[in-house]
């Protein structure tokens, strides 16, 4: 299974931009489909984005339109560049691959994330 280790997290304010690393190890990296997840505090995690090996993309409601996703997989990395953040955007972001791409199911083992926090 792939390793992975997120970053790019940091405070900013209503409005800003941010991009978020998935960093993954092994050589299989570019045979997953991977996501983004993230999760608010006293909320469960949610889905965020997803991308295919070929690079077909998928978001939630709440972020279509000023996220977008995206991976090279000769570097093995995925990222998610974050416009126009919203408070509510607030939260610890994890990739994981994943192992239902219909319903956007993530493998169980899961890195320690990168928190975002906006600033109203």
């Amino acid at each position: 299974q792939v390793q992975l280790v997120e970053s790019g997290g940091g405070l900013v304010q209503a409005g800003g931009s941010l991009r978020l690393s998935c960093a993954a190890s092994g050589r299989t990296f570019s045979m997953y489909s991977m996501g983004w997840f993230r999760q608010a505090p006293g909320k469960e995690r949610e889905f965020v984005a997803a991308i295919k090996w070929s690079g077909i993309t998928s978001y939630a409601d709440s972020v279509k339109g000023r996220f977008t996703i995206s991976r090279d997989n000769a570097k093995n990395t995925m990222y998610l560049q974050m416009n126009s953040l919203k408070p509510e955007d607030t939260a610890v972001y994890y990739c994981n691959a994943l192992s239902n791409w219909e319903i956007k199911k993530p493998y169980d083992s899961w890195g320690q994330g990168t928190q975002v926090t906006v600033s109203s």
